[in-house]
């Protein structure tokens, strides 16, 4: 890779900062950016490079996990990564080759169809609680060993662990979320001749759960979510040659990030708690991945207020980390997810990075139609890496 061939290390400080599904789309004509209050947002668009991003590819709507690897350079097309290792490796759990892992959601579901996709988002005290009860109830499916892992709200994870190592083809298995409330849960659909077998366990899985919960009020039933296998995938500091930190709540970012071999502390609290850990570390790393989870669980949710009310709470705290002086200062999103859609989108993403190398002074604020007027123009999410590295003047001349 040319990037790699031209790493040098200085002491330069990188700041990533994504705000999950920030972009949007018009609603009585202004998006969710344009409508919050973001003074401080707006000021530093001014002085910044700014543009829009596309995450896979133009039309093509990223999930977290791709927008994700795309913002830390890896091309998402060629390291495919199902979302259950992410959610099962930042729950803390152990994965091996002879693994499949899922990411679950809690659900309601009436007379055979789905009421609630997230069973009305639960608290995390009562998800954890069902979890336990689970893991008591259920520890075998013949030879296999299970493992269920306490997440979010009506997030958790299942670790099913054969007595020997798996193809990678074995877990290229459907989801059973039909994605739509309304319809009835999909089986797990194998993939290959080589899911099947692990298909017909998962059948028996989602019928040993839904007899153990089927008198809860909302969470009576599980939906199963990429399904997937422990990929192998390089490492970030080989590949950048920067010493990173993530700061995430959520697990499945740090998953994420732990994929890539990030230091990934186990974190809760509010976005104030992740800018107070950003600052008490500034000192130790070179890198570091800040995500800001509840401006797309409020697109999601179809709730444009509050997701403008995220993003200005967002921007109310971002003095506090222009006060660390980063070197190269990045804000962006992993795709976008317009409260009008009530999901992720293929739009492009607007992005801002702020360092003494950047021209500027071509955007009045930080949104959508803004950053369409900056000097990045569109581009492909893979590329921010190189922009984020030549800012910190950690790239050497390519040729002679």
């Amino acid at each position: 890779m040319t990037i790699s061939s031209l790493i040098q290390k200085n002491p330069s400080k990188i700041v990533l900062v994504v705000l999950d599904g920030v972009g949007g789309l018009p609603k009585d004509g202004k998006t969710e950016l344009e409508y919050a209050h973001t003074p401080n947002l707006d000021g530093l668009a001014k002085v910044s490079a700014c543009g829009l991003h596309t995450p896979v590819g133009y039309g093509i709507t990223p999930g977290s996990g791709p927008g994700h690897l795309s913002l830390f350079g890896y091309d998402p097309l060629e390291f495919q990564i199902g979302r259950g290792i992410l959610e099962a490796l930042g729950l803390g759990v152990e994965v091996t080759k002879s693994d499949i892992t899922m990411r679950c959601n809690y659900a309601t579901i009436k007379d055979g169809l789905i009421t609630d996709r997230r069973a009305g988002r639960i608290p995390t005290e009562q998800s954890k609680r069902i979890t336990e009860r689970l893991q008591s109830s259920i520890k075998r499916i013949d030879d296999i060993e299970v493992l269920f892992a306490p997440g979010m709200e009506h997030r958790f994870a299942i670790r099913l662990r054969f007595p020997h190592p798996l193809d990678t083809k074995a877990s290229l298995i459907e989801d059973t979320d039909p994605q739509k409330e309304g319809k009835a849960p999909l089986r797990p659909n194998p993939l290959t001749k080589e899911a099947e077998a692990v298909a017909k366990v998962l059948e028996r899985l989602i019928s040993l759960v839904a007899e153990q919960i089927k008198a809860e009020q909302k969470a009576n039933f599980i939906l199963l979510r990429g399904i997937s296998s422990l990929p192998d995938i390089p490492a970030f500091e080989d590949r950048y040659g920067l010493r990173a930190l993530a700061i995430a709540n959520y697990p499945m970012y740090r998953g994420l990030a732990k994929l890539v071999h990030m230091n990934t502390p186990a974190l809760e609290g509010t976005v104030q708690d992740e800018v107070d850990f950003l600052k008490a570390n500034f000192k130790d790393y070179d890198f570091f991945f800040v995500h800001v989870k509840k401006v797309d669980s409020y697109g999601e949710d179809g709730n444009f207020t509050e997701k403008a009310a995220r993003i200005a709470e967002f921007d109310a705290l971002l003095p506090q980390i222009l006060e660390l002086k980063p070197d190269v200062l990045i804000i962006t999103g992993d795709h976008s997810t317009p409260a009008v859609m009530k999901a992720h989108s293929w739009h492009p993403v607007p992005v801002l990075i702020h360092s003494p190398y950047v021209l500027g002074g071509l955007c009045s604020a930080f949104s959508e139609r803004e950053c369409c007027r900056g000097e990045l123009g569109i581009f492909h999410t893979t590329h921010l890496m190189p922009l984020a590295l030549a800012n910190a003047l950690r790239l050497k001349k390519f040729g002679a």
